[in-house]
């Protein structure tokens, strides 16, 4: 079984033991990017996987091929472009009451500059069952945004299962802008992802009563939005992780899918934070393996939210785990030392 995923992928740098990144004097680096991750975490899971992006034709762009390629993603599709550079982010580690943080260094990337009619989604798609991308990728320029709704368009009519993670970033566009370009193309999605912030943001749909902190997310008061979404678009699914910020190194986390008119959610998990960033990626890669894996709605959710509840706990984007120590957890749980 093949997914395929499209979008940016980055050079990763975060200064170590919790310096800011002004008094650094080392960065360690890793790769991100959320369809890079989701394409990595599902080959961590025993899913094959298909990466398509475009990198700069330097070491850099090799870097982060290279690192999808050591978890077995395929990256045949990928183009490398000429007199182009590679995006790269900053994680500063926070803790309370200093929030982490992100600074992004991504503008005229390799990807942003890929023009529609450079890939060929049908040989893209052969042999998939799958396909995933993100608002980060149309959020990138007016070629990425073309070229987003042409991919998914394509996929859906190649009968390909379509999902799609709102994953609002206000530094790449405006509320205004996002929901213009989304409604090109999120009528031919089959499961949308994304939290409360990310449905009002791209889709107009409001949870009642929230804030603009979305610090306290009350699973139930989603239902409505989940209803809403789907009368609007017509998803066969929607998946949302549910976060609660008790402070920046304790979050309470769990999922709901919402599918057939009815919600499931998941157990609670307490989380102690070590890294956040790709947590919300592992997630979506928890739904697409369960769901390519025929398990139930609950059963899916359950497993969805325990996988990205073990990525918090893991530097870097990617999910080190696997399908073994996810269902130890929803089984035994515990968090006594393991012999």
């Amino acid at each position: 079984m093949m997914v395929a995923t499209f979008g940016e992928a980055m050079i990763r740098l975060s200064p170590p033991a919790f310096n800011r990144l002004e008094q650094a004097h080392s960065l360690d680096l890793n790769v991100g990017g959320a369809e890079w991750n989701v394409a990595v975490d599902l080959c961590r899971l025993g899913l094959e996987s298909r990466w398509v992006s475009a990198l700069p034709d330097n070491a850099l762009g090799r870097i982060i091929r290279n690192k999808a390629r050591e978890q077995g993603v395929d990256t045949g599709h990928v183009r490398f472009v000429e007199d182009s550079r590679a995006g790269i982010y900053f994680v500063e580690y926070g803790a309370s009451p200093r929030p982490s943080k992100v600074t992004y260094d991504r503008k005229d990337s390799a990807l942003s500059k890929v023009k529609p009619g450079d890939i060929d989604w049908e040989r893209v798609f052969d042999g998939c069952q799958w396909f995933h991308t993100s608002g980060i990728a149309p959020a990138l320029g007016p070629g990425c945004a073309e070229l987003t709704g042409q991919a998914i368009k394509t996929a859906r009519r190649l009968g390909l299962f379509v999902s799609y993670d709102l994953n609002f970033r206000g530094n790449l566009w405006s509320v205004k802008d996002a929901r213009k370009t989304t409604e090109r193309f999120i009528g031919s999605v089959d499961m949308c992802i994304g939290n409360e912030e990310d449905a009002a943001k791209v889709l107009g749909i409001q949870a009642a009563g929230s804030d603009h902190t979305y610090a306290k997310i009350d699973g139930e008061r989603y239902l409505p939005v989940a209803e809403q979404m789907v009368e609007r678009y017509g998803f066969s699914h929607v998946a949302t992780s549910l976060r609660e910020s008790e402070s920046v190194l304790s979050n309470t986390w769990s999922g709901m899918l919402y599918t057939g008119g009815k919600a499931h959610f998941s157990r609670k998990y307490r989380l102690e934070l070590i890294d956040r960033v790709g947590g919300g990626d592992a997630f979506s890669a928890g739904c697409i393996y369960s769901l390519m894996n025929k398990k139930n709605p609950q059963d899916a959710v359950e497993f969805a939210a325990a996988f990205s509840a073990i990525k918090h706990t893991i530097p870097s984007d990617t999910n080190w785990s696997s399908v073994d120590e996810v269902m130890k957890l929803i089984n035994e749980g515990g968090s006594r030392i393991q012999r």
